[in-house]
């Protein structure tokens, strides 16, 4: 087992900042964290000593990403999920929810099923965990496809989500879905009964009829602003019910693309560090170059920081989730403590997995990221073990 004691930084714990803080870790765990200056030297662990303008906080948790590297959920390969979990951590992500995209039924259940697969045998440390899957689509309104193929839309069909439930055995932890198609209130509840989160995604509902949903068990909605029914004085529509209910959490990708610096802080203004999510929704491209690459079989073309289909419609993004967290405290004015509550805190909580993710606490998976004075990443820990060197990369 490994024992690892970092030291010297500032660390985000769950109970505050600590200066000149201690992090000590055995195997996979936290099992201790405080100030230097109470610490008790233990010759039996690995010292990193680190600058005390640095900071320890916890790993990020992105519910809402496609791939990275060159890599798909779609893909449904045991290297394609070892792709994106190697890739990761660089950005200081420890672990994501594996997300499928609207497609023929049988692409959609290799993917669950290689998904429930890689899950019950991923690697115990070193590399970003798979904590689950996130179905984007097909249960979605055309009106509001996005990127996501149209073709392959139907309307939410509960015997056949839970066919694919068991086929990911259990392991579907969210779905986004329009509450507003038929059959989609009988899902929203069906998933809050059996502790799906459910999303309000690509739907074209009125306030009303999010209002129906969140009384059914809607507790989230994806991507803010991107293909929903906005903001509009007579109609506030999903945007106008995610501003005014604490009910729901709202997904945000903090790129400066599919949300411009101030709608950014908009949405952190009415919805505070607690209720938002920071997400990627990042499709292969991420850490590629400019060029063409493949989302749900369509062609898309990625440049200057966008990732378009041929007709100019945003087909997912190439964030990097540390840059997320990096853009939203300039964006948005926030401190680096809450844009850890949105990248960290919330999803866990979500996920119902705050006793073990989120947070920097004694007993809790040592996913730990450090940020140096300018919050990149420069360290990444997944489950004890270091997942990411800037140092050792850049040699």
């Amino acid at each position: 087992m490994t024992h690892i004691l970092l030291k010297g930084m500032r660390v985000y714990s769950e109970n505050g900042i600590i200066e000149n803080g201690y992090i000590k870790i055995n195997g996979k765990e936290i099992i201790e964290v405080g100030a230097v200056e109470e610490l008790k030297e233990d010759p039996g662990y690995k010292v990193v000593e680190l600058p005390s303008d640095y900071r320890a906080v916890p790993g990020f948790i992105d519910v809402h990403i496609h791939g990275a590297a060159g890599a798909d959920t779609m893909d449904a390969t045991k290297e394609a999920l070892d792709t994106m979990a190697t890739a990761l951590p660089k950005e200081g992500t420890t672990s994501f929810l594996a997300t499928t995209i609207t497609q023929e039924a049988n692409q959609i259940e290799k993917a669950l099923e290689n998904a429930a697969n890689y899950i019950m045998n991923q690697p115990s440390q070193g590399k970003a965990e798979v904590l689950g899957v996130h179905l984007e689509g097909p249960f979605v309104n055309p009106k509001m496809a996005g990127a996501q193929p149209k073709q392959h839309i139907i309307e939410p069909d509960l015997p056949l989500f839970k066919k694919w439930q068991e086929m990911a055995g259990g392991n579907i932890k969210q779905v986004t879905i329009a509450p507003e198609q038929p059959g989609g209130l009988e899902m929203v509840r069906y998933l809050k009964e059996n502790s799906v989160i459910a999303s309000l995604g690509h739907t074209d509902a009125t306030y009303e009829q999010v209002d129906q949903a969140i009384e059914a068990g809607a507790n989230q909605v994806t991507h803010l602003y991107n293909q929903m029914r906005g903001l509009h004085h007579r109609e506030p529509g999903v945007v106008g019910a995610a501003f005014l209910r604490d009910e729901l959490k709202a997904e945000l990708i903090v790129d400066g693309v599919h949300s411009r610096p101030e709608t950014v802080k908009l949405a952190y203004q009415q919805k505070g560090s607690e209720g938002l999510i920071l997400i990627t929704d990042a499709m292969r491209a991420k850490c590629l170059k400019n060029g063409q690459y493949d989302l749900g079989g369509q062609e898309v073309t990625v440049k200057d920081g966008k990732a378009v289909l041929a007709d100019g419609t945003l087909a997912g993004s190439i964030l990097k989730l540390g840059h997320g967290v990096k853009n939203i405290v300039a964006f948005a004015g926030c401190s680096l403590a809450e844009a850890v509550e949105m990248a960290s805190v919330n999803p866990a909580k979500q996920l119902n997995m705050y006793d073990k993710k989120g947070s920097i606490t004694p007993g809790k998976d040592a996913d730990i990221v450090i940020l140096d004075p300018d919050l990149e990443v420069t360290m990444t820990y997944c489950r004890g073990a270091l997942a990411f060197n800037r140092e050792e990369n850049n040699q």
